[in-house]
C-alpha cells in the first residue's frame, strides 16, 4: 500500500468530532493489505451505532481495516451524516486515511449529492500518491454529477480516469449517457452510444459491448422529444446485436406513443413482447391503457382493460376513474356502452374504490340514458350526503326522469334534501320540471308548495301553479 506524500484529507470544520476514544493502542506502522469483507447491507442505525459504541468502549479500533469496515457499514446502511462524523475521528485513533478509506468517503459525498467534494476527495487521491481509485469510484462521482446536470465537471472526471489508466465501464458510459439525456442533449448521446457500438463491432481494444441499458436511456431521450419511431429503431439495433430488450426498453416506448398521441401503436409493440417471449407487465398495460384513454380510444382502452383484469393485474382507482368518464361520455351516443359503464361502476363499488365528483354524475347521468331512474335517485342522494354539489344539469336530469316515470314523491324529495344542504345547487330549471309535472297531474297544492320553496330561496320559476 503505498503511504501519502502529505497528510491526510480531513472533513470541514463544520463536522464535529463524534468521539473521545480511549487511549489508542500502538499503532504498526505499516499496514498490511485488508482481507476486506463489507458488513451486512442491512444493519440498521441503531446496530451499527451499537456496534460502535461497543468497539470504542473496549478499545478495540485499533487498525485502519477495523476502521474502514465499520465506515462502510454505516455507508452502505445509508447513514451518511454518521459516517462523516466517524471520519472525523479518524486522527483521534492515530490512524491515517488509505485509499480505502477515501474511496468511501468519495461514496460518502455521493450519497449526499455533493460531487463537487467527491471530485476534491479524488484528486487528492491521485495528487497524493495513493493506489488509483478504482472505476467504480470514479462511475460514483460521474453519475452524481449527471443527476444534477452538470455535464461538464462530470466529463472532466471522466478525462481523469484517462489520466491514471483507469479504463471505464459500461456503466460508466451509460451514466454519461443518461446524463446527456437528462440534459436534453439527445443528439450527443445518440453520437456516443454510436461510438461505442463501431468499436465494439470493429473489435478494438478495450472497447466494450453496449449493454441494454445504454440503448433504453437514448431510447427513453428520444421518446421524451417525440422521437419514438427512432427509439424504435434502436430497439432492433440492440437486438441485431444479441440483446434481450427488459421489460423497460419496450414501457419507454409505450410512453412515447402515449406522448406523441398514437397509442393504438401500442398494440403492435404489444404482440412483438409477446413474440420475443417478453411478457407485458401491469406497467405495460397501464401507459398504453392510459394513452387510450386521454386519446379518446375508449373501445380500445375497455379491451385493454379487459386483458389486464383476465391477467389478474388490478386497475389502480385513478386509472379505473379515467375510464369510468370516458365510457359514460362515450355512451351518449353509442348506448351499447351503457352496461358497461354499469360494470365498471360496480367493479369500482366492490373494491372499494373513490369515485370522483365528475365520474359520478357521468355515472348518474348513464343511469338516466340507460332508464335505470331509480339508480340515478340512489346515487345522487349518495352524492348530496356525501357533501358533494351535483351539478344543475345532474339535477334537473334526475328529477325530469323521475317525473317521466311518475315518480313526484322521489323527486320531490331530492328538492328537499338539496334544500337541506347547498340551496346555490337549485336553479329555476329544477323547479320549472317540477312545477311542470305537478301541473300536468293536477296537484295544484304540491305544485305552489315548490313555487314557495323556490321563492323563498331566491329563485324565480318561469312556472306557475294553475289556479
Amino acid at each position: 500500500m503505498n503511504s501519502p506524500s502529505s497528510s491526510p484529507l480531513h472533513l470541514p470544520s463544520h463536522f464535529p468530532l463524534f468521539f473521545t476514544p480511549p487511549k489508542p493502542a500502538t499503532i504498526p506502522t505499516q499496514y498490511p493489505k485488508p482481507n476486506y469483507h463489507p458488513p451486512n447491507k442491512s444493519l440498521t442505525r441503531s446496530k451499527i451505532t451499537q456496534q460502535l459504541a461497543d468497539r470504542i468502549k473496549d478499545g478495540r479500533i485499533e487498525t485502519l481495516t477495523e476502521f474502514n469496515h465499520l465506515f462502510m457499514g454505516m455507508v452502505l446502511a445509508d447513514e451518511v451524516d454518521l459516517a462523516y462524523k466517524f471520519y472525523s475521528s479518524l486522527s483521534n485513533f492515530d490512524l491515517s486515511a488509505d485509499s480505502l478509506t477515501l474511496s468511501i468517503l468519495v461514496n460518502c459525498y455521493c450519497k449526499r449529492t455533493e460531487p463537487t467534494e467527491a471530485k476534491k476527495v479524488l484528486q487528492h487521491i491521485i495528487s497524493q500518491g495513493f493506489d488509483s481509485p478504482k472505476v467504480k469510484t470514479f462511475t460514483q462521482v460521474i453519475n452524481s454529477f449527471c443527476k444534477k446536470g452538470r455535464l461538464r465537471e462530470a466529463f472532466e472526471v471522466f478525462e481523469m480516469m484517462g489520466h491514471v489508466g483507469c479504463d471505464p465501464s459500461i456503466n460508466t458510459y451509460n451514466c454519461l449517457l443518461k446524463g446527456l439525456c437528462y440534459v436534453g442533449r439527445i443528439e450527443e448521446a445518440y453520437a456516443l452510444l454510436s461510438k461505442i457500438k463501431k468499436s465494439w463491432k470493429e473489435g478494438k481494444e478495450g472497447s466494450l459491448k453496449p449493454d441494454i441499458y445504454s440503448f433504453t436511456v437514448v431510447m427513453d431521450g428520444f421518446c421524451k422529444v417525440g422521437r419514438s419511431d427512432e427509439a424504435l429503431e434502436l430497439l432492433d439495433d440492440a437486438i441485431e446485436m444479441g440483446l434481450d430488450p427488459s421489460i423497460v426498453s419496450y414501457n419507454t416506448i409505450f410512453n412515447g406513443y402515449f406522448k406523441e398521441g398514437r397509442p393504438l401503436e401500442g398494440f403492435g409493440l404489444l404482440e412483438r413482447m409477446k413474440e420475443r417471449g417478453c411478457s407485458p407487465d401491469c406497467v405495460s398495460y397501464s401507459t398504453l391503457l392510459h394513452g387510450l384513454l386521454q386519446w379518446g380510444e375508449i373501445r380500445a382502452g375497455i379491451r385493454v382493460y379487459d386483458e389486464m383484469l383476465s391477467l389478474g393485474f388490478e386497475v389502480d382507482g385513478r386509472m379505473m376513474n379515467t375510464l369510468l368518464r370516458g365510457v359514460c361520455r362515450k355512451s351518449r351516443k353509442e348506448k351499447e356502452l351503457l352496461k358497461y359503464a354499469y360494470k365498471v361502476f360496480d367493479e369500482m363499488s366492490e373494491r372499494g374504490c373513490g369515485v370522483d365528483p365528475c365520474a359520478y354524475e357521468l355515472m348518474i347521468e348513464a343511469f338516466c340514458n340507460g332508464n335505470e331512474v331509480d339508480k340515478a335517485f340512489v346515487n345522487l342522494c349518495e352524492m348530496v350526503k356525501m357533501g358533494l354539489s351535483p351539478r344543475t344539469f345532474t339535477l334537473d336530469i334526475v328529477v325530469k326522469g323521475l317525473c317521466v316515470e311518475g315518480k313526484i314523491e322521489k323527486a320531490m324529495s331530492i328538492l328537499v334534501l338539496v334544500c337541506r344542504g347547498r340551496s346555490e345547487m337549485l336553479e329555476r330549471v329544477t323547479f320549472d320540471v317540477l312545477i311542470n309535472e305537478m301541473n300536468r297531474r293536477g296537484m295544484v297544492a304540491n305544485a305552489s308548495c315548490v313555487y314557495c320553496v323556490a321563492l323563498k330561496n331566491g329563485v324565480i320559476p318561469l312556472r306557475k301553479p294553475r289556479r
